[in-house]
């Protein structure tokens, strides 16, 4: 089932944009293994620019992500380069035209890109033509199956204490049933993140997130379910782990790419450039078995991509 935050819109508006989700409710049984993408900043737009985006890069993403077809695909935010023209939008429709043949099940956050060059209320509605079963919402949860539960997050909405969201989210994950193993959270701007001196400084956690990594210390402790935090914003690949959350910054989805200073905390410690990749969660049981695949070289004939990270994570005791 999916379950929306109702923000300044009718109820029964919200009624009926849950009706006509086609992401309501879960199609994967708990007896076989559930596999999730996620990814972000893709920067979808006209493909002659090739500055704010490489569009062969994204391609090559988007056309594995088909071939992989996982139960879900999780967005990070930034899917257009400007979330104020339409035709950036049409061109995400065009360019994943394979996921909605092979019924793909897309789960997207907001990212800063989706507010760009237009009034707010323009950008969102653009957001929700091209997401109609989120009309009304800017957060928002569903499950992947009975064991796999996904939160989408807006940081370009408060996520401090006593805001609309962390209500929500508080509610949400007091609420969490028993039988989640593993609650997925997609979000744009990382709340844990190599901070950088020399170079992206505007990119660091800001205080809107630090205060949500603060919050999932003590939710991760009073929860039966391990928390992975999908993070995009910043343009390469990081792994860390603190107070038992994984936090994952995954922003190689074609955006032009970013060089960063790797710190003693981040788990990866991979230093290719550019670092366009995804990473595939595949859930059987108990355990999260997480890999990322990079695109070897964009301009090749053949794209090929390569194993580069792994992780794993575990609920109960021994994963504690």
């Amino acid at each position: 089932m999916i379950r929306y935050a109702v923000t300044a819109v009718a109820i029964a508006a919200a009624v009926l944009a849950v009706q006509a989700s086609p992401v309501q409710a879960s199609r994967v049984q708990a007896s076989r293994p559930v596999t999730v993408i996620a990814y972000g900043d893709m920067r979808f737009t006209d493909p002659s620019n090739v500055t704010a985006t490489d569009p062969v890069a994204r391609t090559a993403l988007v056309e594995r992500i088909a071939e992989e077809k996982p139960d879900a695909v999780l967005l990070s935010g930034d899917v257009p380069w400007h979330g104020g023209t339409a035709d950036d939008y049409e061109q995400y429709r065009k360019e994943t035209a394979s996921w909605r043949a092979k019924g793909l099940r897309v789960f997207p956050a907001i990212g800063n890109h989706e507010f760009s060059q237009c009034e707010p209320a323009v950008c969102i509605e653009h957001w929700w033509k091209a997401f109609p079963e989120l009309r009304g919402k800017r957060w928002y949860s569903a499950d992947v199956s009975p064991a796999v539960r996904v939160v989408a997050l807006d940081t370009m909405s408060p996520l401090l204490p006593d805001s609309e969201q962390r209500a929500w989210l508080e509610k949400e994950l007091r609420t969490v049933p028993p039988s989640v193993r593993f609650v997925l959270f997609t979000l744009h701007h990382p709340p844990v993140s190599d901070v950088q001196t020399r170079i992206l400084v505007s990119h660091n956690p800001r205080p809107n997130e630090i205060a949500l990594a603060a919050y999932l210390k003590d939710a991760a402790l009073a929860s039966s379910a391990r928390f992975v935090v999908i993070a995009g914003h910043v343009h390469n690949y990081q792994r860390h782990l603190q107070d038992g959350v994984v936090y994952l910054v995954s922003g190689g989805g074609g955006a032009q790419p970013y060089q960063i200073d790797r710190t003693p905390d981040d788990l990866y410690k991979g230093l290719e450039f550019p670092n366009y990749h995804y990473v595939k969660m595949t859930i059987d049981g108990n355990r999260l078995k997480g890999e990322m695949l990079r695109l070897d070289e964009p301009t090749a004939p053949v794209k090929h991509f390569t194993l580069k990270d792994t992780f794993e994570v575990v609920t109960g005791p021994a994963g504690r």
